[in-house]
This record gives C-alpha cells, structure tokens and sequence, in this order.
C-alpha cells in the first residue's frame, strides 16, 4: 500500500522511533481533548462559584459512563481498520472505514437518547448533593443534547489513528479546544449564563473537530478514501467491529460503573468534597494523558504488526512501549505529589476543598505505575483482537473488587481516605493477572503458534 502524508505503516522502521512519533500527537491531541470538561470547571468554578464547580466535577464519572461505552466501541472498530491497513488489504479496508461511520452514527443517535433520559435518574441515585443537583440536571441534558458530535468525533478518530494518522486529530482538537475556551469566556464569563452555557460550549467545540475529521477521510488518499455515498453496513465487518469493540467499551463502562459508585460515596461526605475531589481528577486526568498514549499507541503498533503478520516486532513494541510508559508514569507521579496544592487550588472552591483534592493527589500517585503497565496491557491485548481479556480483568478488579472494598470498609472506617486507597489496591490486582496472562498464558507463545496462519481479530 502506498504511503500518503495521513497514513503510517507501523510494521517498518525503528519500534521505539514509531511508537514515539505516534503517541507524542496522540498525547498533545488528547491534552487538548482533556481541555474540553477541565475549561468548564475551571471558568465556572471561578466564575460562578463552588456549587456550579461542583455541578460540574460530579458529571466526569456519569459522562464517562454513557460516553465510554461508545469511545471503547470506536477502540475496537480501529483495531479492525488497523489489521487490513498493516495487511495491504484495501478491499476490506474500504469496508471497514464506511461501515464504521454508519455504525457510528446508529450509536450517538443511540447516545443522545439514553443520556438524556438516564441522566438524571442516575444522578439522582448517586446522592448528589441537594443545593448542586439542579444545575448538575442542567449541564448534563445540554451534553448529552450534542452526543452525536462527540462519538462520531471518537469513530473517526479511531479510523485516522488506525492508519497511523495521530497528527490531524491534533490539530483539529487544538482548534476545538481553544474555541470551547473562547466560547466558556463568552457564555459564562461574559455573558454569565450558567453552567448549561459551559456544556453547550463543548458540544459546538465537538461538532467543530467532528466535521474537520471528516473532511480529513473525505480528502484522503483514494484508496481509504471516506464517500459518503459508499457509507452503509456490511454485516460481516459490523461482527468484527462489535466483537472488537463491545468488549472495549463494556470495559470502560464497567470502570465507570464503580467510580459512579466510588462518587456517590464521595458525595456523602458533602459538596466541599465534592469539589475537590473533582478538581483532583481533571489534573489526574491530565497528567496521565502520556501513559494512555502509550497504550493507544501500542493497540495500533499491535494491530498493523499482527496483521502483517510481524509477530517478533509486535512482542518487541510490547515490552518497549509498556516501559516507557512506566517511566512516563513515576515522572508524572512526582509533578502532581509535589505541586497537588497549587494545582488543584487553581479550580477555586476554598482551602477546604484544596485540601481534600490533594489528600487524593498524595494517596494515589505513587502508584501510578500500576494503572500504567494495566493500561499498556489493556491496549496491547486490543490490539491483538483479544478485548475480552481486559475486559473481564478490569470488571473483577475495578469493578467488582474496588465497589465491595469500598462497600465493607466504609461501613467501618468512615473516612475518605479509605475511598482513595480503593484505586491502588485494585490498581495492583489488575497488574498481578494481566503479569500471569502475559507469561503463562498463550500471550507470548500464542503468537508463534500462529506462524503462517490468519491473524483473526476475534
């Protein structure tokens, strides 16, 4: 297949020099991606004050929820695209890509309904607090109002990506974000319309990048070309996408599903906490936005290789990429521990609330190698077509492990703190299997048992 300027190989050249060049456009598109919720608490917690803060830092866990399912979805549907674009398989390629826009759009017209009914009934058995729920009510049915944007946004991305393509999504998102500022300063710090106004900022900024993604596909070379008139099912390449990708997504609703149940504990400990705690996760959010790309970059590094058939330099870019990314991770550790204070106190909401961000901060960065080799783990076995893997590891120990640890210990010792070492521990429990299925099981030698074979994705 030949190269074009919106695609890379991944299957040639140096491992580490690939995965670097792919993840440093990934981190800075996602940085800025990140910008998107983190500019809405900012302003509004300047602007209007800690309960609209709080209104906002309790919609990180629901958005995810809803949102997450999908984005995990687009993951999978990327690892297909990404198996026929290493193989040279334009055919199948050209299927992949239409037939995972049309499933896209199905999915945020599926988005945009259950969001704005579920949503408040979730943040209502949450416990959100009393004196943020309206405004909380507010700033999640304008966002889900514009939910075809953000996972049409996500499914081609996921396609650009695949082909190796990080740098358009960055600058399309760096466009975005900086209107969505722009638009935040407008809305709420001009105009002084609410937090419905910051939610109805994002969801321009989203339709904005979405529609230059798509110029982007529309625009490519001739062979993964995007047509609009070549956009409908096929049912062979949806089975692929949705055994890839439904176990993705279920995967990050599942670790949404806990930390839902991790908020609402927070929650009870009123809307000072609240803000706080919130505060904390926007600069976790941030500050782990390198290590993701690692394990973004690896499903794709996996995927193009496997089908390929590269079998050495997909084991290779594993471990090569797993380490950088626990370098990356311990480096990060230290910056957010040694400037937790200033960073969280600039979101507002008082000392008090500072001080709860950072006791978080404090209890759980020293171990953010854990969730780093987890992650890296995660993408690799996406990328091999083995997404049920991660998802089973992270539904017991994220999910089932972190919620009843939480539910018992709570009852006992009825201080946050406990709630923050609920991330570590599972952290490490995650780590222990995905270690063991990387040794011990078929992981390793699997791959050479396929030696001349088909690679299957499933």
């Amino acid at each position: 297949m030949a190269k074009t300027s919106t695609a890379t190989l991944m299957t040639e050249g140096p491992i580490w020099r690939r995965l670097i060049a792919f993840a440093v456009p990934l981190f800075w598109g996602n940085l800025f991606q990140q910008l998107y919720n983190t500019a809405d608490s900012l302003i509004v917690g300047n602007f209007l004050g800690n309960n609209a803060l709080a209104a906002v830092s309790s919609s990180g866990n629901l958005i995810f929820l809803l949102v997450g399912f999908f984005n995990g979805i687009s993951i999978g549907a990327g690892v297909v695209t990404g198996k026929y674009f290493g193989a040279g398989d334009q055919e199948n390629l050209r299927k992949s890509i239409h037939t995972t826009i049309l499933f896209g759009i199905a999915c945020g017209i599926l988005l945009t309904v259950v969001g704005i009914v579920a949503a408040p009934k979730i943040l209502i058995l949450m416990g959100t607090p009393q004196e943020v729920l309206s405004q909380s009510l507010d700033y999640f049915q304008v966002y889900f109002a514009g939910s075809l944007a953000f996972v049409i946004y996500n499914f081609f991305v996921g396609i650009l990506q695949a082909m190796g393509d990080s740098r358009h999504p960055l600058y399309f998102l760096i466009i975005s974000s900086l209107t969505n500022i722009a638009l935040d300063l407008l809305f709420v710090g001009g105009l002084g319309l609410g937090v419905w106004a910051a939610a109805f900022a994002t969801i321009l900024s989203q339709f904005l990048s979405a529609f230059l993604c798509l110029f982007q596909l529309m625009k490519g070379n001739e062979v993964f070309r995007l047509r609009l008139r070549d956009v409908r099912g096929d049912w062979g390449m949806l089975w692929q996408i949705v055994v890839n990708g439904v176990p993705a997504g279920v995967q990050n609703s599942i670790i949404s599903v806990a930390n839902v149940f991790v908020q609402s504990n927070i929650n009870a400990f009123g809307a000072t906490a609240v803000a706080g705690c919130g505060s904390y996760s926007k600069i976790e959010g941030f500050g782990f936005l390198p290590v993701t790309c690692f394990a973004l970059a690896l499903t794709t590094f996996t995927s193009q290789n496997l089908g390929a058939r590269k079998y050495e330099r997909a084991k290779k870019g594993a471990v090569i990429g797993a380490v950088c990314s626990l370098c990356v991770a311990e480096f990060i550790a230290l910056c957010i521990n040694l400037f937790s204070p200033w960073l969280i106190g600039a979101f507002g909401g008082g000392q008090e609330a500072v001080s709860y961000g950072v006791a978080w901060a404090r209890t759980v960065t020293w171990f953010y190698f854990l969730l780093a080799f987890s992650h890296c783990m995660a993408g690799i076995l996406r990328g091999a077509g083995r997404s049920v893997v991660p998802m089973f590891v992270m539904m017991i120990c994220w999910c089932v492990i972190r919620v009843g640890y939480i539910s018992v210990i709570v009852r006992w010792i009825p201080n946050i703190r406990v709630i923050f070492w609920a991330y570590p521990l599972t952290w490490f429990l995650s780590s222990v299997v995905f270690l063991i299925y990387f040794l011990k099981s078929d992981w390793i030698h699997g791959l050479e048992k396929h030696r001349g074979k088909p690679v299957h994705t499933a």
